[in-house]
């Protein structure tokens, strides 16, 4: 199985609006509500996919009530299976705008409850049992309040220690601190690069992210695509165009996809093409955590992989 930690959870409202416009009224067109949180989108993408997965975290009053009977009820592909420590703190919500004339989404994330030392022992706990038959393991997003900023650097050298493959998806500081663990890839955007390198020239900061520590770095160009610095070498992959949409969840179906072609043995270049093909395919789909599957088979092939000039 795949595990995915995912520790401060999220109850995803999306809400459509004809238009979005500032200091106005608006009615909403349409309400849907899903589990959140950066890996358990991941978690429901790979189990889309076909694969076993496992998510775990912290879940905490009527929210967290709401996330965990919402992904008990996930049907898509194989069921993705509940390991969330309970909290005393409520799981926080986050609510995405999504306009429907111009098709951009606003999106407001609560920052989630405080985590008590106990919960932190009862999770660490949790997480290194779950080590034993994962094949891989995500750690992924933001730590809520009470956590320390090493946790992620504690949990990428648990990983290390059982042996399993560990992918990091955070940004800021605990990624600046689980990097130094070795993690096997970390999978940042271009500004969370900018933050950990101090560059904001793409191919020099994934490089540098590379020497500091982790396996392999996949940075997120966004619209533009992927590119990556590997042990084979610096590729980069692409869209054949941009897609308009809602692109909350495009970077989690990308770590999945990444996910599931470290535990299939895929060269680079498949792991590439199919990240951007399914992250593009998300950014079509109207909520975080599911994908367009058309317009995933439909892109594939025309993904562009290459290795670019600077690789020299």
């Amino acid at each position: 199985m795949i595990l995915t930690v995912t520790l401060n959870t999220a109850l995803d409202l999306t809400y459509r609006v004809p238009a979005l416009v500032p200091h106005a009224s608006h009615r909403v067109t349409q309400v849907i509500e899903r589990p959140g949180g950066k890996g358990l989108n991941v978690a429901r993408v790979l189990g889309a996919l076909g694969h076993e997965t496992v998510v775990t975290g912290f879940a905490g009053g009527a929210t967290g009530e709401t996330l965990r009977a919402l992904l008990a009820r996930t049907t898509a592909g194989q069921p993705v299976h509940d390991a969330l420590v309970p909290t005393s703190g409520a799981t926080r919500r986050t609510v995405a705008v999504v306009d429907a004339a111009s098709g951009d989404t606003t999106q407001l994330n609560e920052p989630g409850p405080a985590i008590t030392p106990a919960e932190w022992a009862a999770f660490s706990g949790r997480f290194t049992e779950l080590l034993d038959g994962a094949r891989a393991v995500a750690l992924c997003g933001s730590l809520p309040p009470g956590i320390h900023v090493g946790a992620y650097a504690e949990l990428v050298r648990l990983a290390r220690a059982a042996g399993v493959p560990v992918l990091l998806d955070t940004s800021g500081e605990p990624l600046r601190r689980g990097i130094a663990a070795r993690p096997d890839l970390v999978k940042p955007n271009a500004e969370e690069l900018a933050q950990l390198t101090g560059s904001r020239e793409p191919h020099r900061a994934t490089r540098d992210a590379r020497r500091r520590g982790a396996h392999a770095v996949v940075t997120s160009l966004g619209p533009d695509g992927l590119l990556a610095a590997t042990p084979d070498g610096l590729w980069q992959a692409a869209p054949p165009a941009p897609v308009k949409g809602n692109p909350t969840g495009a970077g989690d179906s990308a770590v999945a996809a990444l996910l599931a072609g470290l535990v299939d043995g895929a060269d680079w270049p498949t792991r590439l093409a199919h990240a951007v093909a399914l992250s593009a395919a998300t950014v079509l789909s109207p909520v975080a955590g599911e994908f367009d599957a058309t317009a995933y088979e439909a892109l594939l092939p025309r993904v562009t992989v290459h290795e670019p000039a600077t690789a020299a």
